[in-house]
């Protein structure tokens, strides 16, 4: 089965941390970006989660969000944990940004 615990890099070169997943599947952690659209210096953001119960099948779901400290954006990403033959882990994700907006007309250029 995959362990959400622990660093986790990706090939951009943003990392995350991931404390440990309790009994209900909840976590937390950090996460650090190595991009985004800002001139602000990027800062480590916390996030939350859940994954689907330990008891689930092999490759377990999970999501979580990011409330980034450096703009006013939140960023909720899913996914699956893969686990090779070889015992390498690998989480595939899928990700949406929404953005702080000043009005509801402006809606429609808010979400990435």
């Amino acid at each position: 089965q995959c362990d959400l615990q622990g660093l986790w890099r990706n090939e951009l070169g943003s990392n995350m941390t991931i404390l440990a997943t309790d009994t209900a599947g909840t976590f937390s952690g950090s996460y650090h970006s190595a991009v985004a659209a800002t001139n602000k210096q990027i800062l480590v953001s916390p996030l939350q989660g859940v994954q689907q119960h330990p008891s689930a099948k092999r490759h377990r779901t999970f999501g979580f969000t990011v409330q980034w400290q450096f703009s006013d954006s939140t960023t909720a990403f899913v996914g699956q944990c893969f686990v090779d033959r070889h015992g390498k882990e690998t989480l595939e994700t899928t990700w949406l940004l929404r953005e702080e907006v000043l009005s509801h007309k402006d809606t429609w250029k808010a979400t990435r």
